[in-house]
């Protein structure tokens, strides 16, 4: 659709309040981008919209600045238990920078009071700052939100504070639903009024996303932001500013083109995404010690109290390394992006130009490449926590290459274990179901008991021998003793047994026994075999081998007061 104005913000066909254009002039913002310049008036005009535009085209601002104003023209001024907005968004991350973008606007509105709702920090603590503060704009993620409306026995009743809701926002609704909050969404959205405005932002459009567009939206504006100098017929993915490049390296040489590529740009802020949780802990490490005079921050969706201040001080720093989700070439900045693949990977570039709108460029090689993998093996024999790190990354790597959603070009089956194996600078391969009835000659691993690898920590070390000693201690077999209250006719059967054998010993070893003998022996055997098979009583066993004078003086030798009594 067409843009209201010419670009400024006073251009607009609905002033905005003083203090919101102040606010924009000290954060130098003199000009709005297309999707502010499309979704503020309608906003503001009670219109819902539904609005898709790239990740970095100024979205937050085109919701905060007219849930500002559409509080503001209230009638009935909002009390301190009132919420008057609701903001959504998938990651703990994007509420923080909405809850500061927020922030320096409610700087010149002292009447509204916020709330962060997010995970990682103790609900209880949550629902006492609420109960204490009040808030009028709750900034949230979607599971502790649904948590905080089930609160009521500790005192909030969140359902009724929301009854005077007049704006919902869901940022970044397309990943709402990737990350699966759809049933935490459909729970939320019951206990909300339904008279209200509605926004729904995202960079892409979905099935999913059209059913919570019915679900949540009355009647919405569509509104679709084109990057400038992008083509209509196609719409892409990804802000204009951002470059994005790819290389193609073989599977043992993908975290030395990465050690290389991050030492050639050590001023200059850097965010690395790993597959998995346990890859981002095994090479987090790893890079903290390869490169060295920078700082590096890992963050992942299993932390949870540090996650919050290691985004925070990344946020703060002027240039480092971290792994999360980079959100580069914001607001007019410039940003590029590099994805490592491997040969057989090569057509995901195709399919990110043809069905994402994402095309990728050709990377140079990268330069002075140096071979760490023998420096990253020497870390997890110094270190045993190094070298669970790395077989635990290595494992959730091949089980998340399994479970790709674009499982046509990235297969398992055509995954070359030994070569990845070799790039994780592994010492030996794990034990696991994709690797089993497999042998990987290609793959050597070290000559050692990995058993001896300790840990560095010295506590962790000392746990773990001693949980050593007791596994020892249990595959050791006990003697077993002679048990009493065990029934003295299976006692005898048990012994029965070894002094059959023993007797076969002294049968093979005696070469002077004579064949009655023999005979006699081989009919108590036979006597045995048929008392234990139940052929014959256990009465007429006794009369057998008492009459017949037996040589087999097993019975003999049982008590029957050992027995209990049968």
């Amino acid at each position: 659709m067409e843009n209201f104005s010419d670009g400024k913000w006073e251009s607009l066909p609905l002033k905005l309040h003083d203090s919101i254009l102040q606010t924009l002039k000290e954060l130098k913002f003199t000009y709005m981008t297309p999707v502010q310049s499309a979704c503020i008036p309608l906003f503001m005009s009670n219109k819902d919209v539904a609005a898709e535009a790239v990740t970095g085209s100024g979205k937050t601002l085109a919701f905060v600045i007219p849930a500002l104003e559409i509080l503001l023209k209230r009638e009935e001024k909002l009390k301190k238990m009132q919420v008057g907005a609701l903001i959504i968004t998938p990651t703990r991350e994007l509420a923080l920078q909405i809850s500061e973008v927020m922030g320096r606007f409610l700087q010149g509105f002292p009447q509204f009071r916020q709330i962060l709702l997010i995970g990682g920090s103790n609900p209880i603590e949550d629902v006492e700052k609420f109960k204490t503060q009040g808030a009028n704009i709750i900034i949230a993620t979607p599971g502790r939100l649904e948590d905080m409306f089930r609160r009521k026995a500790d005192g909030l009743d969140l359902a009724t504070a929301v009854k005077s809701l007049d704006v919902l926002v869901l940022d970044e609704a397309d990943r709402l639903l990737d990350m699966g909050f759809e049933a935490s969404l459909n729970t939320i959205l019951g206990y909300l009024p339904k008279q209200r405005r509605t926004g729904l932002f995202s960079a892409t459009q979905t099935q999913e996303l059209e059913k919570l567009v019915r679900a949540g939206l009355r009647n919405p504006v569509r509104i679709t932001v084109k990057e400038k100098g992008v083509a209509a017929s196609s719409v892409q993915k990804t802000p204009a500013r951002l470059s994005n490049y790819y290389a193609i390296c073989r599977a043992e040489e993908k975290f030395n083109a990465l050690v290389a590529f991050l030492r050639q740009h050590k001023h200059e802020k850097q965010l690395v995404f790993f597959s998995t949780c346990a890859c981002v802990e095994y090479f987090g490490k790893a890079l903290e010690v390869l490169i060295k005079n920078v700082s590096i921050h890992c963050i992942h969706g299993k932390m949870k109290h540090k996650r919050n201040k290691i985004f925070a001080d990344f946020r703060a720093l002027k240039s480092s390394f971290v792994h999360r989700c980079g959100r580069t070439a914001r607001i007019g900045n410039q940003g590029n992006a590099l994805v490592f693949l491997l040969p057989m990977e090569e057509s995901y570039v195709n399919f990110l130009s043809i069905n994402q709108k994402c095309p990728l460029q050709p990377y140079p090689p990268v330069k002075d490449v140096v071979d760490v993998l023998p420096k990253l093996k020497a870390m997890a024999l110094g270190d045993r926590a190094m070298f669970e790190k790395g077989m635990k990354a290595f494992v959730s790597c091949v089980q998340a290459y399994a479970k790709h959603e674009c499982s046509l070009i990235f297969r398992i089956k055509d995954l070359d274990f030994a070569a990845l194996a070799r790039g994780f600078g592994l010492l030996r391969l794990p034990k696991m179901p994709e690797l089993r009835g497999k042998t990987f000659p290609d793959f050597k691993e070290e000559a050692i008991d990995t058993d001896s690898i300790r840990f560095k920590h010295k506590n962790r070390e000392k746990q773990r021998q001693k949980w050593l000693a007791e596994q020892k201690e249990k595959e050791t077999p006990l003697k077993k003793n002679f048990i009493k209250n065990k029934a003295w006719s299976k006692q005898k059967i048990k012994k029965d047994k070894k002094k059959k054998k023993a007797a076969k010993r002294k049968l093979d070893e005696e070469s002077d026994v004579d064949d009655e003998d023999l005979n006699e022996l081989l009919n108590d055997t036979r006597l045995l075999k048929k008392f234990k098979k139940g052929k014959i009583s256990e009465e007429d066993f006794d009369k057998h081998l008492s009459s017949a004078g037996s040589s087999c003086p097993k019975l003999a030798e049982v008590d029957s007061s050992d027995g209990d009594g049968e």
